[in-house]
C-alpha cells in the first residue's frame, strides 16, 4: 500500500471511529445529551444506566462495529504491513476516544478496542474477555474489569507471538484506555465507584 492511499486510509478510519454512537443513538430514541446525564461519558455502560439496556446494548454493539468494520475491511482488501495495521489500530481508538466532532472528547475506549482486538488477534479478545468477566462478576465493578481486561491484552499478543508492530499497537491501546479510565481508577481507590446492578 503506498503511502498516499494510507495516510488517506487513516483518515477514513478516524472519522468513522469518531462517530460518537452513544450520543447518536441517544437521540435517535428521544433521550438527552448522555453527556449532560450520569456520568457524562458517551460509552455504552452511561448510556445503559441512562436510557436503559436496549440503548446501551446497541452503544456497545455499535462502538465494537466501528473498530472492527474499518481495520477488517483494510486488512481484507489492501494487505497492509504488520506496522501499517497497527498504524491503523491506533488511529482507530484515538478516533473514538478524541473524536473531532464532539471537540476532542470521547469515550473511553473498551468497546471500539474489543473491534480492533477482534481483527488483529481474536484469540486475545477470547483472554481478555475471561479476565473481564472474572473481574465484574466477582466485584462489580464494569470500570475494573475494563482496565485489567485492558492491561491483559498486550501480554496476549506477546504470549501468542504476533508482530512487534502489532504488540506495540495493542500495548498503546491498552494504555490510552487505562488512562481514560482515570476517574474511574481514582473512584475505586476511594470506593465511590459505581456498581453495575
Amino acid at each position: 500500500m503506498n503511502t498516499t492511499l494510507f495516510i488517506f486510509i487513516l483518515l477514513v478510519i478516524y472519522l468513522i471511529t469518531a462517530i460518537p454512537t452513544g450520543i447518536v443513538l441517544t437521540r435517535l430514541m428521544g433521550g438527552e445529551d448522555i453527556r449532560q446525564q450520569g456520568s457524562g461519558n458517551i460509552g455504552a455502560t452511561n448510556v445503559y444506566r441512562v436510557v436503559g439496556k436496549l440503548a446501551g446494548v446497541l452503544t456497545l454493539f455499535g462502538d465494537t462495529l466501528k473498530g472492527l468494520l474499518p481495520l477488517l475491511a483494510c486488512k481484507s482488501w489492501l494487505a497492509p504491513t504488520p506496522t501499517q495495521l497497527g498504524v491503523a489500530s491506533a488511529v482507530a481508538i484515538i478516533g473514538h476516544c478524541y473524536p473531532v466532532y464532539l471537540k476532542f472528547r470521547g469515550g473511553k475506549g473498551i468497546a471500539t478496542a474489543l473491534g480492533i482486538f477482534l481483527v488483529i488477534s481474536p484469540m486475545t479478545v477470547l483472554g481478555a474477555l475471561v479476565v473481564f468477566v472474572l473481574a465484574v462478576a466477582t466485584t462489580r465493578y464494569i470500570s475494573l474489569g475494563s482496565v485489567l481486561a485492558a492491561l491483559a491484552a498486550p501480554l496476549l499478543v506477546l504470549m501468542l507471538g504476533h508482530p512487534q508492530p502489532i504488540f506495540l499497537s495493542t500495548l498503546f491501546i491498552a494504555t490510552l484506555v487505562v488512562w481514560r479510565h482515570r476517574s474511574n481508577i481514582s473512584r475505586l481507590m476511594n470506593g465511590t465507584e459505581n456498581r453495575f446492578k
